[in-house]
């Protein structure tokens, strides 16, 4: 826990984000496998905050809902009108007063679409404020561009902020200045609570300015301070899909260093795509054109990739996963999957397991180093150790209404061509035939041979499909081979006469 720990830090997600021109709330939209309000939140809970509000406006019901999945420390209030930053702060307040909150400490106020934004510059702005006994302390940053923002304007004697003026108020001067405000606010609670109801809407938008409570307190003679951000970027709010687009190339840079400094080998850094919740060993290694999502996990001097994705798979220490897709799957130690292999959810591969190319599993479990080489589908089975699973094999799961399972033994051999019609059995040991549909249980040990005997019905084609390149290419080959007896027939005529002859002379 934080020495400098929060009251409560409050989340502003109520807006409706037309520029997203999506059906889909703003903060609702994903980047790195997480929501950007859900990358918000995670950021403020490194702060261990005692309380944490998210103020939820447009969309209200699916944005309270995702919020509900993603933890119960996190309350919701209603901004039913946009009224303004200031109003939706207030929103948050009365909320947390209605559920008994006392906030009497440090209460951090940020955006619900900054998911760049990180819990260790919301801890500096804690620090910060607390340190300099602010009563508003601001983060700020500098930007090559500071068109559209608030700017900040500070004393020049020394340096304290008078007031930040937004970008459609500022004046001429004050247009030049690039510092600018991100949004994100560090507030002595009480003073904050009696500072919004004095917030006015005489300005140019007719709303409540959150903005304003800075000359509130300034004007009755507390402090006000700023902090200012090392990377200007991570204040980057989105607004539309273009710069959610660069938020994401952002992030996934920053995930995907902090995976090469913990020991991972990333070959392509450029085509090699993280979520936030992916974990790993050291000695890793991703192969390019690799995409790593949801809570996967990576295990000590595996092997991923190329052209990989991962979702929710674990792969285990020195396994190699080529040319796969994984949903739920877990891959075991040194086992090889790939290359053209789909593991869906429930599939789950033991020691040295091998899992080839053009092979798809579901809800499957395979024993140690059992091998389904190639052409295959395993559904809803078990597959004890050291068993083989021969080509062009189908696990028969679905009989049109219910799935149904097959389980096949330990050291088993099972030939090319095999329909398993689940519920099935094969025991421990056995074999199957070639080009066999398993109907019946098959005992430990036995061959199972389940296919008709092979009868060929001689002329068919030119019977059946006469003129045809068929016939015509079969006519050749019997023209031939006939053509073929008859001279082995003549040498064996004259072979008999010059042997008759020679007996003569002999004699």
């Amino acid at each position: 826990m934080s020495a400098n720990r929060p009251a409560a830090v409050v989340v502003l997600a109520a807006g409706e984000g037309t520029r997203m021109k999506s059906a889909t709330p703003k903060v609702l939209h994903e980047i790195c496998g997480r929501s950007l309000v859900g990358h918000v939140v995670n950021a403020a809970r490194t702060l261990d905050p005692e309380q944490l509000v998210v103020i939820v406006g447009h969309g209200r019901e699916k944005v309270t809902a995702h919020l509900a999945e993603t933890g119960a420390d996190v309350s919701t209030a209603v901004q039913h009108e946009q009224n303004g930053t200031g109003h939706a702060v207030r929103t948050g307040l009365e909320e947390l007063g209605r559920q008994g909150a006392v906030l009497d400490g440090t209460v951090l106020v940020t955006c619900g679409d900054t998911p760049l934004l990180t819990g260790a510059t919301l801890q500096r702005l804690a620090d910060t404020h607390t340190a300099d006994g602010n009563a508003v302390t601001v983060l700020t940053a500098e930007v090559p561009d500071a068109t559209g923002y608030g700017r900040i304007v500070r004393d020049p004697a020394g340096g304290a902020v008078t007031a930040i003026v937004e970008h459609k108020d500022a004046t001429v001067a004050q247009r030049a200045i690039r510092e600018i405000n991100s949004g994100v606010f560090a507030f002595d609670g009480r003073l904050l609570s009696e500072a919004l109801g004095k917030v006015r809407t005489d300005n140019s938008q007719g709303e409540e300015y959150l903005t304003d409570v800075l000359g509130i307190l300034r004007e009755a003679g507390h402090r006000v301070g700023a902090a200012l951000a090392d990377d200007h970027r991570e204040i980057a709010g989105i607004n539309n899909r273009v710069q959610l687009a660069e938020a994401r190339r952002m992030l996934n840079a920053r995930l995907v260093e902090d995976a090469m400094l913990a020991g991972v080998t990333v070959v392509d850094p450029a085509t090699t795509w993280l979520d936030a919740a992916v974990t790993y060993e050291p000695d890793a290694t991703v192969h390019p054109n690799c995409q790593l999502l949801g809570a996967t996990h990576l295990g000590a001097d595996c092997e991923v990739g190329p052209n990989s994705r991962l979702t929710d798979t674990r792969v285990g220490a020195g396994a190699s996963v080529s040319n796969t897709v994984a949903q739920g799957a877990e891959i075991g130690p040194e086992a090889s999957v790939g290359p053209y292999t789909y593991l869906r959810p429930g599939t789950r591969l033991e020691r040295k397991v091998k899992a080839g190319s053009f092979v798809e599993m579901k809800n499957a479990e395979i024993g140690e180093a059992t091998k389904v080489p190639h052409l295959s589908y395993v559904g809803d089975a078990e597959i004890g150790e050291h068993s083989n699973i021969g080509a062009a094999s189908v696990f028969v799961n679905y009989d049109g209404v219910n799935k149904h399972r097959t389980t096949v033994g330990a050291h088993c051999r099972t030939g090319a061509d095999n329909m398993f019609v689940a519920p099935v059995t094969v025991g421990d040991g056995a074999y199957t035939a070639a080009g066999s549909v398993i109907t019946k249980d098959v005992p430990p040990g036995s061959l199972a041979v389940a296919r008709g005997q092979q009868r060929n019905i001689a002329g068919w084609v030119a019977r059946k499909r006469p003129g045809s390149a068929a016939a015509q290419a079969a006519e050749s080959a019997q023209s031939a081979q006939s053509a073929q007896s008859a001279g082995e027939a003549a040498e064996g005529s004259e072979a008999a006469r010059s042997g008759g002859a020679e007996a003569e002379r002999n004699s």
